[in-house]
């Protein structure tokens, strides 16, 4: 009875571990990216299980015992680079210098959730020189209308279908615009934001829909939006960031296809998860939130701050434009592989990296 237990988890465990790897956009496969940390720990649970209850006088146990150890393997493959024994992929900054220095402050605030408040006091006390807010609708606008006295340039776009978005900044915002990349209501925004010294950092702010049973079957629109945006900004020479609710974790095959297209960095790499959904379910809590951007930056800190009543925690994010220390950092590098899967994925949406401004 034992054997016949541990190998059914041992099957489910090797599927759940497999199944990602097939590249199907549909939501019942990419959904398996999300849980790769607690698949790990119920992996690890696993080969505990069989070394104390198997008898490895029999050959299925060892084969039992080795599929469980590889498919924890292929787990901690993915998510180790999210945690303090990984290199860092970003790094330190010097002496922080206020001038050069952008702290952007994301927050998916849920639509319904009307605690605008707690929101407002963490601007008032971290101050950063952008507010990003992802599902607000116009309630939501008029209750943040009050930043405006510090924070006068601004970005609109209320919806109330759990994609609006807001920008707020205390830096000016040139040429900004909102677009609609692949979704006639999903909406993503655009600007050149002038730093305090004078630089001015290209800034994509993008909240593309998921895949899941109530909104897309498949990922390809959400995985479109961001081939396209990555494919944009890969070999700028001008500073660049792309932050926002990516409904896409840090270690899923298509966040590491966008990083090797966009050649941008990941500063979670080599300092953590920073798991930003879900706030009320300490157990199925992910890295959803991100911000990712060009060598031109090094990282004076990342901060998940504390909720807010949405079901994403804020996450702010302070980074230092220093171009000479930031040269020797290394993103991931697309091979042929990855440049032909982009192409298809923006193909299939009939999209463009000359739709992105």
């Amino acid at each position: 009875m034992i054997l016949v237990v541990v190998s059914v988890f041992t099957v489910a465990i090797v599927v759940a571990t497999l199944l990602p790897l097939w590249r199907h956009p549909h939501w019942s496969v990419r959904s398996f990216d999300f849980p790769r940390l607690q698949l790990a720990v119920l992996a690890a649970l696993l080969v505990i299980a069989q070394l104390i209850f198997l008898d490895f006088g029999r050959p299925l146990s060892w084969a039992l015992l080795l599929v469980a150890a590889g498919s924890l393997a292929v787990q901690l493959w993915w998510v180790l680079p999210y945690t303090a024994i990984w290199p860092k992929e970003v790094k330190d900054a010097p002496t922080p210098n206020p001038e050069r220095t952008l702290a952007i402050l994301t927050s998916n605030v849920l639509t319904h959730n009307r605690n605008a408040e707690a929101l407002l006091a963490l601007v008032k006390e971290h101050e950063p020189d952008i507010l990003v807010t992802l599902e607000s609708d116009k309630w939501w606008e008029d209750q943040l209308a009050v930043l405006e006295g510090t924070m006068p340039y601004s970005i609109k776009c209320p919806l109330d279908n759990l994609y609006g978005m807001h920008v707020f900044s205390r830096l000016p915002l040139h040429e900004p615009e909102v677009c609609f990349l692949i979704e006639k209501e999903v909406p993503s925004m655009h600007a050149l934001v002038e730093l305090r010294a004078g630089e001015k950092v290209q800034v994509h702010f993008v909240h593309p829909a998921p895949p899941s049973p109530t909104e897309n079957d498949e990922s390809t629109e959400r995985d479109a939006e961001l081939v396209i945006v990555g494919r944009r900004v890969a070999n700028n020479d001008e500073p660049v960031i792309v932050t926002g609710d990516l409904n896409d974790v840090a270690w899923s095959e298509t966040t590491r296809l966008f990083r090797k297209v966009s050649g941008l960095l990941d500063p979670r790499v080599g300092r953590g998860f920073y798991s930003t959904f879900h706030a009320d379910y300490r157990l199925l809590r992910w890295p959803l939130d991100h911000l990712f951007h060009s060598h031109h930056f090094t990282l004076d800190s990342i901060t998940r701050l504390p909720s807010i009543g949405s079901d994403h925690f804020p996450l702010l994010t302070r980074v230092v434009l220093t171009p000479v220390r930031g040269q020797d950092q290394e993103p991931l590098r697309p091979d042929s592989d990855d440049r032909n899967w982009a192409q298809d994925i923006a193909q299939s949406e009939s999209a463009s990296k000359e739709d992105v401004p």
